[in-house]
């Protein structure tokens, strides 16, 4: 009889994932991106509430023999239900049958991959001297990018931290000053956070109709930033006036136009995938100012996925289920 394995968060969590590993496993499908090696649709949705959506995220890496569909959900009024943002399954399929191998939660995976595409597009396009990140949303991706950054940029010893509940912003000061044993600084405003930062994450809800405020002129010469939240911080003249504007995905951010978000954002010059397999330029100058709208794709999932899933079956983790 057929089975499938089921692997719960604290499964999913347990197999030892270090980031290290996932930032190399997401570089990796990033470049057989770039090399025109996977199969990545621009991912589908419904929305069954204002600014929330439930997304269909397939994709596929011969490389790394790793076939898959993330079904995953993100609601910005969950947390007046004590419900966290984002939620779903990861779905990984054998490539060979079709067959399902196993079914797990997606948010740890979620969380992390997205901190490590943002480490990913950093490492080719910061700064190599980056020691100050600005924080803008102090969330779980707050949390994920920073343990990212630290990977990729150990020097990093100021975090700028911005965040609209007072209450969320202390407990990520505590939390990230007492993991990472560096100095975490709570702001008032966006403008701090951003204002003489090498690096700028922000991390808020995705909004189709947003108030941005990031100004041109908060952005110092030579930094780089990536909107966790599509257009939702960056004022429209901050993209426009950057050197260097690249997204994850261009297939996947025209999509995301054509149902509304960046309707007065300038189209990117490439993708990210392009700049690590060398097909278009990464920093050529340290006072660039450089833009990556990182949208979120389903290779990295599935590419954190089959080592998740593989891990945990030489481990014994997981509950197998028949089908």
């Amino acid at each position: 009889m057929k089975s499938l394995l089921y692997l719960s968060y604290e499964n999913v969590a347990s197999v030892g994932l270090l980031m290290s590993e996932i930032i190399d496993t997401v570089e990796d499908a990033f470049l057989q991106k770039g090399l025109g090696k996977v199969e990545v649709p621009p991912k589908p949705g419904i929305h069954t509430q204002p600014d929330a959506f439930i997304h269909a995220m397939p994709a596929y890496i011969p490389e790394l023999r790793a076939a898959g569909m993330k079904w995953v959900a993100g609601y910005p009024e969950n947390y007046k239900r004590g419900l966290p943002y984002i939620s779903g399954l990861l779905i990984m399929n054998d490539p060979e049958t079709g067959f399902p191998l196993c079914v797990m939660d997606c948010t740890w995976i979620t969380a992390k991959r997205t901190g490590t595409a943002t480490a990913v597009a950093a490492k080719y396009l910061a700064r190599k001297d980056s020691k100050s990140l600005g924080i803008l949303g102090c969330g779980v991706q707050g949390r994920s990018n920073l343990e990212a950054l630290k990977v990729v940029f150990p020097e990093i010893d100021l975090v700028k931290a911005y965040d609209i509940a007072p209450e969320n912003l202390a407990r990520y000061i505590a939390e990230m000053q007492a993991q990472f044993d560096i100095k975490v600084m709570g702001v008032d405003s966006p403008q701090e956070a951003v204002v003489d930062s090498d690096i700028i994450v922000t991390a808020g809800p995705i909004l189709k109709n947003p108030n941005p405020v990031i100004e041109v002129e908060w952005l110092k010469p030579g930094c780089f930033a990536c909107p966790l939240d599509f257009d939702s911080y960056f004022k429209p003249e901050a993209f426009l006036t950057a050197d260097k504007l690249y997204t994850d995905d261009l297939a996947q951010q025209q999509y995301y136009k054509q149902a509304g978000y960046f309707q007065q954002t300038p189209e990117p010059k490439g993708d990210l995938g392009e700049v690590v397999a060398g097909r278009k330029p990464a920093r050529q100058s340290d006072s660039e100012r450089i833009i990556s709208i990182n949208l979120g794709l389903a290779l990295e999932d599935v590419a954190v996925g089959i080592k998740i899933y593989q891990r945990a079956t030489e481990k014994g983790i997981g509950k197998k289920l028949p089908l």
